[in-house]
C-alpha cells in the first residue's frame, strides 16, 4: 500500500507534465533561506491542502471524503559515509558543496539534500546524503559518471574511511512539490534515514508485515511529516541492508515526537526486532549548503 503524503498542490497533475521531460536536465534552484512554519502553522496548512479528487467523491465541509491521489514512481538513492576525525571546517564545507552541486552538473537528479548527521549512531557515520531520481536508468548512469567520480575521488574519499549505499524504488505524489521537493516546506527540516538488514531465515510475510506496519504509523502521523518514502534495496551487492526508508520532517521537535512515541518503539520491537538481523537509523538538519557551481 503506497504511503500518502499531503502537500501544497497545483490543482491539476498536468501542470506537472509541461516540465517533466524524461531526456532533461533537472536543477533544483537554491531558495532564500525562509522563517520555518511553526508546529502549530504546519500543522494547519497541512490540515487544509488536498490533492486531486474525483469529481463525484462527497465532501463535508468542503473536506472531499474519497480522495484519490494520482502516484509516480519515483528511485531513491542514500549515501551514508564516515568522515575523518580531523576533518576542518573547511574540507567539509568544500564536500558538501561538490556533492549538492552534483545536481547542476548531471542529468536526472530530482532533488538532493545532505548534512552532518547528529548524535551517535552504530556505524558511526558523519555524514548523508540523500538524493532522489526520475528512473532506474537515471542511477545507473549517475554511477558511471565521470563527474561524480571526479567528486568522490577528490572531494570524498580522501577525507573519509567508509560508507554505505542503498538504492530503492518508491511512489510520490504525482506533483511538482511532491517529486521535486521543492518549496518552503522542504527548505528546511530534519531528513531521517531508516535502515534495515532483514534475517535471512525471516518470513517474507513478517517483513511485509513490518513495513507495512511503518507505512501505517506514518499514515497516523502524518501532519508530522512532510513526506516518507519506503522500499527494497536494489543494490544488495554493495550494502548489507536489505530495506531503507527516508522521512522528512519540519522540525527536530517533529522527528523526535516521532521516534520517541510509544506508537514506534512499540511498532519496532513488536514487528522489526523479531525480523532484523541490523538496523541503523540516522539523522540531519537540512539547510541550503551553497550558491555556487563547484
Amino acid at each position: 500500500m503506497p504511503l500518502r503524503a499531503q502537500f501544497l498542490s497545483f490543482s491539476q497533475s498536468s501542470h506537472f507534465n509541461s516540465y517533466f521531460f524524461p531526456n532533461s536536465s533537472f536543477n533544483v534552484s537554491y531558495n532564500q533561506p525562509n522563517k520555518p512554519l511553526s508546529l502549530t502553522g504546519w500543522r494547519n496548512c497541512k490540515r487544509n491542502n488536498f490533492a486531486i479528487s474525483n469529481a463525484s467523491s462527497s465532501s463535508t465541509n468542503g473536506v472531499p471524503e474519497n480522495v484519490h491521489i494520482k502516484k509516480r514512481k519515483i528511485m531513491e538513492h542514500v549515501f551514508l559515509l564516515k568522515a575523518k576525525r580531523d576533518l576542518s571546517e573547511a574540507e567539509e564545507k568544500d564536500m558538501l558543496d561538490y556533492l549538492y552541486t552534483s545536481q547542476y552538473h548531471m542529468s536526472g537528479i530530482l532533488a538532493i539534500s545532505l548534512g552532518r548527521v547528529e548524535g551517535p549512531n552504530a556505524e558511526n557515520f558523519t555524514h548523508g546524503v540523500y538524493m532522489r531520481f526520475q528512473r532506474k536508468e537515471d542511477i545507473a548512469k549517475f554511477y558511471n559518471s565521470a563527474f561524480y567520480s571526479r567528486v568522490l575521488e577528490e572531494h570524498v574519499n580522501p577525507i573519509s574511511y567508509g560508507s554505505v549505499c542503498v538504492d530503492f524504488e518508491a511512489e510520490v505524489e504525482d506533483d511538482i512539490i511532491p517529486i521535486f521537493r521543492r518549496g518552503e516546506d522542504f527548505n528546511y527540516g530534519v531528513e531521517c534515514i531508516i535502515l534495515i538488514s532483514a534475517l535471512d531465515m525471516a518470513p517474507k510475510e513478517a517483513i511485509e508485515d513490518a513495513l507495512y506496519s511503518l507505512q501505517h504509523l506514518i499514515s497516523q502521523y502524518e501532519s508530522f511529516i512532510v513526506q516518507a518514502t519506503i522500499g527494497t534495496n536494489l543494490n544488495l551487492k554493495e550494502s548489507e541492508y536489505s530495506h531503507a526508508a527516508v522521512i522528512r520532517f519540519p522540525s527536530r521537535e517533529d522527528f523526535v515526537f516521532f521516534k520517541e512515541s510509544k506508537d514506534y518503539k512499540d511498532m519496532w520491537s513488536l514487528k522489526f526486532q523479531p525480523v532484523t538481523k541490523k538496523s541503523l537509523l540516522v539523522h540531519y538538519s537540512v539547510d541550503p549548503v551553497g550558491t555556487e557551481l563547484m
